[in-house]
C-alpha cells in the first residue's frame, strides 16, 4: 500500500504528466459534451478554444492568473464577434486585421502576461475565420471559443491550486541541469590534447551554454518575482529563491577563469594536475544534474562523498607542484585560485539542502531581493510602447511583417478560390517567428508534420468510420500538439493536423480536406519566407558593433562594482546583481547574435571567422571578471587598490572610447607582485587582483582591434526600408 502511494505521489509531482493529464480532461470535455448534447459541430469552437488558451497559458501567481484568465477568454469572445461582423465586407476586415495584429503584437511590449494574451487572441482570431460560416449567429462561435478557453483555464486553476510550488520548482530544476551542461563544456578547457582549433570550438560551446544557461536564469526570475509578490511567507517559495542565488553563485565562480587556459595546457601538459581539476568539474557537472534531479522529482539531495576526498588529492598534488618549484609561481597562483573556486562550489552543493541557506529574515523583504520589471503605471506602459515605435525594435519589425504577412495571406484567399483558405494565415502565423533563422527551421518541420498528419489522419478516417473513435484520436491529437509544441514542433504540427481533418470531418468534408491543407500549408509557408526575406530582413537590422558596445559597457560596469567591493567590502545585495545579471544577459546576446550569422544570407565568411573570434575573447573577458567577482571581499593595500582603479580607467578608455593605453601596467604590476612575495607572501587576495588584472590587459587590445574591426565591416549600415 506505502508502495502504491509512493508511485501515485510521484505521478501527481511529474509535472509532464499532470498537464497531459488536464488537457486529456480539457479536450475529452469538448469532444464528448457536444456528442451526448447532440451538438457536435459545437466540438471544432470548443477544441479551437481549449488550443489556444494552452498556447496563452502562463504560470503566474493566483490573482493574475484569474486575471490573465479573464482578459484572455473576453479577448476570444471579442475578436470571434469581430471577424464575424466583419467577414462580409472584405475592405473592412483587410483593415481590421492589420490593425488588429500590429497591435496585439506591440501589447506584448508590455511584459509576458500581455505578450500571451495577445499571441491567445491572435490565434483564436484565425480559428474564428476557419469556422466563420458554420454558425448562423453572431455570438454562436465566439461564445463557443470563450467557453472552451475558459474550460481549459478552470482545469488549469483547480491544477494551480493543488500544486501552487510545481511549476517553480520544476524551473528551478532546469536551472541546475542546465548549469550541469556549462560545467560539462568548460571541463573541456582543461584537456591536455587540446589543439588550437578544438580549443576555439569549446571556447565557443562554453560561450552558448553560458548563453543558454542566462536566458534559463532569467525565467526562473520572472517566475520567483511574480511568487514573491503573493509570498505569505510559504517555505517552498523561499526555499527557491535560495536555489536560485545559490545557482547564480555557482555560475559566476564556474565562469571565473585564472589563467589562460590554452596556456596552461601547454605547461602542464606532461602533469596530471589538469586531469584532477578536470575530473573534479565533471563531478561537479554530474552533482548539478543530480541535484536538477532531485528538485524535479522533491526527493533530499545526497552530496557525493567522493569530492572530499578529490579535493584532498588537487591540494596534496598542488602542494607537490609549489615545493618543487618546477613551474613559474604566477601558474601555481592561477591554480590555487582554481582550487578555491572549485572548492567554493563544492560548499554550495553540500550545504544547499541545510536550513541555515533558507532566507526566512523577515527585516530583509524576500522581494526587495529581486528585481520588479512589472508595469508601474500608465506612464510606464506609454514609455514602454513608445520605445518600440521604431524599425530598431524586433518587436515593431515583426508587427508589421506579421501583419503583412497575414494581409498577403488574405488577398490571395480573397483572389482566388482555394479551399480552406485561412489555414494559409494559420499556418503564417505559427511560423513567421521574429528571428530569420528560427522561422527557416519551423518552414521545414511544418511542412514535414502536416504532410505526415495528413497520412496518419486519411488512415484514422478510413479505418476508424465510428464518431466515438475518432474523437478519442481527436483528444490524442489535441494532448499531444500542446505537450510537443516546445519541444518536437514536426510532431506537434502533425498531431494538430490529426485534429484539424477529424474537425473537419465533424462537417462531412475530412476526407476532402487532406490536399487542401497540405496546399494552403506550402502557401502560408511561402509567404512566411517571403516575409522574413524581404519585410524589414532581420539581418539589414543586425547592430552587431551596438550590441558589442553594449555587452563591453555592461562587463566595465561589472568590473566597477567588484572594483568598489574590493574598497569598500563584500555586499552581495541587489545592485551588484543587477550589475552581474546584466552582463552575463548581454553576453548571451552578442552569443546569440553570432550564433546566428552563419544562417543569414550574404554574410561575408571573413567577418563572421572575426565575429566567432570575438566571442570567444568577449567570453574571455567576462570570465577573469568573474574570477574578480568570485574572490571580491575588502583589502587594506591602498596600492593594489589604486591599481585597479587607474586599470579599470583604462580598460573603460580602451573598450568604450577606443583610447590608447598610456601607462605601463606591466612594470606596475611586477613591482607589486615583488614587493608582496617579499614582505606579504599570505595576502593572496592581492595576488589573484594582480593575475586577474595582468589576464584582463593581455587582452584587451586584440579585444579591442576585433571590436573596431566588426565595427567597419559594414554590419552597421543604415536601416533599410521594407522592401516587397
Amino acid at each position: 500500500m506505502n508502495s502504491w502511494l509512493a508511485r501515485l505521489k510521484q505521478k501527481t509531482y511529474n509535472t509532464t504528466f499532470m498537464y497531459n493529464l488536464r488537457l486529456i480532461i480539457a479536450f475529452a470535455g469538448t469532444a464528448f459534451v457536444p456528442y451526448y448534447l447532440d451538438m457536435q459541430i459545437a466540438t471544432i469552437p470548443l477544441s479551437l478554444g481549449v488550443v489556444a488558451a494552452g498556447l496563452s497559458d502562463i504560470d503566474d501567481r493566483f490573482s493574475v492568473r484569474i486575471m490573465n484568465s479573464l482578459y484572455t477568454y473576453i479577448g476570444f469572445f471579442i475578436t470571434g464577434v469581430c471577424i464575424y461582423i466583419l467577414f462580409p465586407h472584405p475592405v473592412l476586415f483587410a483593415i481590421g486585421l492589420l490593425v488588429a495584429c500590429v497591435g496585439f503584437i506591440l501589447l506584448g511590449s508590455l511584459g509576458r502576461r500581455y505578450s500571451s494574451i495577445s499571441y491567445g487572441c491572435l490565434v483564436a482570431s484565425v480559428y474564428a475565420m476557419l469556422g466563420v460560416e458554420l454558425f448562423d449567429n453572431w455570438y454562436t462561435q465566439a461564445t463557443l471559443l470563450f467557453i472552451g478557453g475558459a474550460w481549459y483555464g478552470l482545469l488549469s486553476t483547480i491544477s494551480f491550486l493543488l500544486f501552487p510550488a510545481r511549476q517553480a520548482q520544476d524551473n528551478l530544476a532546469e536551472c541546475y541541469s542546465s548549469l550541469g551542461d556549462f560545467l560539462f563544456s568548460k571541463s573541456d578547457l582543461f584537456d591536455v590534447d587540446m589543439t588550437a582549433k578544438s580549443y576555439q570550438q569549446s571556447m565557443i560551446e562554453v560561450s552558448l551554454k553560458n548563453s543558454q544557461l542566462n536566458n534559463i536564469f532569467n525565467e526562473m526570475k520572472t517566475v520567483l518575482l511574480t511568487r514573491l509578490k503573493g509570498d505569505r511567507g510559504q517555505k517552498d517559495t523561499r526555499r527557491s529563491l535560495q536555489y536560485y542565488f545559490v545557482a547564480l553563485d555557482i555560475h559566476e565562480r564556474a565562469d571565473s577563469a585564472h589563467t589562460d587556459y590554452q596556456k596552461l595546457v601547454k605547461v602542464f601538459e606532461h602533469s596530471d594536475i589538469l586531469f584532477r581539476f578536470q575530473r573534479i568539474l565533471f563531478l561537479q557537472a554530474k552533482a548539478c544534474k543530480d541535484l536538477s534531479n532531485s528538485i524535479f522529482k522533491r526527493t533530499t539531495y545526497e552530496h557525493n562523498k567522493r569530492f572530499e576526498h578529490s579535493l584532498a588529492n588537487l591540494k596534496q598534488s598542488l602542494d607537490k607542484l609549489r615545493s618543487e618549484k618546477q613551474y613559474a609561481p604566477d601558474w601555481i597562483n592561477a591554480l590555487f585560485s582554481l582550487y578555491e573556486n572549485l572548492k567554493a562550489i563544492d560548499a554550495q552543493l553540500q550545504n544547499v539542502e541545510t536550513e541555515r541557506h533558507i532566507l526566512l529574515d523577515k527585516k530583509n523583504p524576500v522581494l526587495n531581493q529581486l528585481k520588479d520589471d512589472d508595469l508601474k503605471g500608465w506612464e510606464d506602459i506609454k514609455v514602454r510602447i513608445k520605445q518600440h515605435l521604431t524599425p530598431e525594435s524586433v518587436l515593431f519589425r515583426h508587427a508589421i511583417r506579421l501583419s503583412l504577412v497575414l494581409f498577403m495571406g488574405n488577398l490571395v484567399v480573397q483572389f482566388t478560390d482555394v479551399q480552406y483558405g485561412y489555414w494559409i494565415l494559420l499556418t503564417s502565423l505559427f511560423v513567421c517567428l521574429p528571428n530569420f533563422n528560427a522561422t527557416k527551421r519551423r518552414l521545414y518541420t511544418r511542412m514535414m508534420g502536416t504532410l505526415v498528419g495528413i497520412i496518419i489522419g486519411d488512415i484514422i478516417l478510413y479505418f476508424i468510420p465510428s464518431l466515438e473513435g475518432q474523437l478519442i484520436f481527436l483528444i490524442i491529437g489535441g494532448t499531444l500538439f500542446l505537450s510537443l509544441r516546445s519541444k518536437q514542433y514536426a510532431h506537434a504540427t502533425a498531431f494538430i493536423t490529426i485534429l484539424a481533418l477529424i474537425n473537419f470531418n465533424l462537417d462531412g468534408t475530412g476526407s476532402m480536406a487532406s490536399v487542401p491543407r497540405m496546399l494552403d500549408t506550402l502557401i502560408g509557408c511561402a509567404i512566411a519566407w517571403f516575409g522574413v526575406s524581404f519585410i524589414f530582413p532581420d539581418w539589414k537590422f543586425r547592430r552587431l558593433p551596438r550590441t558589442i558596445n553594449r555587452s563591453l559597457q555592461a562587463q566595465c560596469d561589472y568590473l566597477s562594482e567588484v572594483t568598489t567591493q574590493y574598497k569598500s567590502g563584500y555586499n552581495h545585495g541587489l545592485n551588484y546583481r543587477m550589475v552581474r545579471r546584466a552582463a552575463h544577459n548581454t553576453e548571451a546576446e552578442v552569443a546569440s547574435l553570432i550564433s546566428t550569422l552563419a544562417t543569414e544570407p550574404d554574410f561575408d565568411p571573413k567577418e563572421k571567422t572575426l565575429a566567432f573570434e570575438f566571442l570567444c575573447l568577449n567570453h574571455t573577458f567576462m570570465s577573469y571578471i568573474a574570477a574578480l567577482g568570485a574572490h571580491r571581499e575588502q583589502i587594506q593595500d591602498q596600492e593594489v587598490i589604486q591599481l585597479m582603479e587607474d586599470a579599470l580607467a583604462q580598460i573603460q578608455a580602451t573598450l568604450l572610447r577606443d583610447e590608447a593605453l598610456d601607462f605601463n601596467i606591466d612594470e606596475r604590476l611586477q613591482n607589486i607582485r615583488q614587493r608582496l612575495v617579499q614582505s606579504i607572501p599570505e595576502d593572496h587576495k592581492s595576488l589573484i587582483i594582480l593575475q586577474q588584472v595582468s589576464l584582463i590587459f593581455s587582452i584587451l587590445k586584440q579585444l579591442n582591434r576585433l571590436k573596431q574591426t566588426l565595427s567597419h565591416e559594414g554590419t552597421d549600415k543604415p536601416a533599410q526600408s521594407v522592401a516587397i
